[in-house]
């Protein structure tokens, strides 16, 4: 009887220990919980590419790292980055990856993806954009004021064109139909070094006369444009040409925000930001140079 009365007690103690345990266990994952949504409060965490100018890069340069800031100073958050090329597995490894050690999301927010993209949520967009035709030597051609400017070269100037473009782009598309892909450059979508964009090759390849002409997204054309301004008759002034909406070729995208799917408060956070901070996002997209089609489609 004793022996039986001390096995009970002994069990009781050991139920007791383990239910401590337990209680202490739930306890620290509460504090783990409190204190990541108290640091959730002061950090806007950014998913971005560390060097793809003129969107992102680690230094803060881009257009995308200054909607960031903006976005932050207004939700009084500070800005963390998890950087990764934004390519192939750019989703998986940033906005659905978690922290080992405290397996929250690396980052909540990529700042630039298309409207209706198929791998995350998405805002209202905040930007309209297009693609561009973008010239190292504007004088050489003439008054080049639209796409068709350019068809209407005369046809030895024309045919002599070494036309830059990349592959399964609109711009593509564009000299298909038009009967001058045999004048193509054509560029992989993506290169096989991470450190190196559309914008470093079309600029590289512009500055040693490779190509006479490149079709490139309009944010990117825009920034090439920005760089190469060394005054109003220059010769080395770069002009770019958007392309305008195209009832057979897809040239303007419209630009959102992603975050997971499922977030829906976070998501109109989001919304109600961009809405209301329209006019202060055009004004960082224009000190870029980006090309803004308004809603009937024409240049702003």
């Amino acid at each position: 009887m004793a022996r039986s009365s001390l096995a009970a007690c002994s069990r009781c103690n050991r139920l007791r220990v383990g239910a401590t345990g337990l209680a202490c266990l739930l306890l620290s994952f509460a504090a783990a919980g409190v204190a990541a949504a108290d640091q959730s409060e002061t950090i806007l965490r950014v998913c971005a590419d560390p060097d793809n100018l003129p969107l992102s890069n680690q230094r803060g340069e881009g257009y995308e790292n200054k909607i960031a800031e903006a976005l932050a100073s207004d939700l009084g958050r500070r800005v963390e980055y998890t950087f990764f090329p934004q390519r192939m597995g750019f989703v998986r490894n940033t906005l659905r990856q978690r922290d080992e050690a405290t397996q929250q999301f690396k980052c909540d927010v990529i700042i630039g993806v298309p409207k209706g993209y198929e791998l995350t949520a998405t805002t209202r967009p905040y930007m309209r954009s297009t693609y561009a035709l973008l010239f190292a030597d504007p004088a050489r051609y003439g008054e080049v004021r639209s796409a068709d400017d350019l068809l209407k070269l005369p046809p030895d100037k024309l045919s002599s064109l070494r036309i830059g473009v990349f592959g399964r782009s609109p711009g593509a598309d564009w000299l298909l139909r038009h009967g001058l892909l045999e004048q193509a450059v054509v560029y992989a979508p993506q290169s096989g070094d991470v450190h190196e964009n559309p914008a470093h090759i079309i600029e590289r390849d512009l500055n040693e006369k490779k190509i006479d002409v490149a079709i490139l997204w309009g944010p990117m054309a825009g920034y090439l444009v920005q760089r190469h301004t060394a005054s109003p008759s220059g010769s080395s002034r770069w002009h770019a040409v958007p392309f305008l909406p195209d009832p057979q070729i897809r040239f303007d995208y419209e630009i959102a925000m992603g975050v997971r799917f499922g977030e829906k408060q976070w998501q109109g956070e989001l919304d109600n930001w961009i809405g209301s901070h329209q006019a202060r996002i055009d004004e960082i997209l224009s000190s870029y140079r980006v090309p803004l089609l308004d809603a009937s489609g024409k240049v702003k």
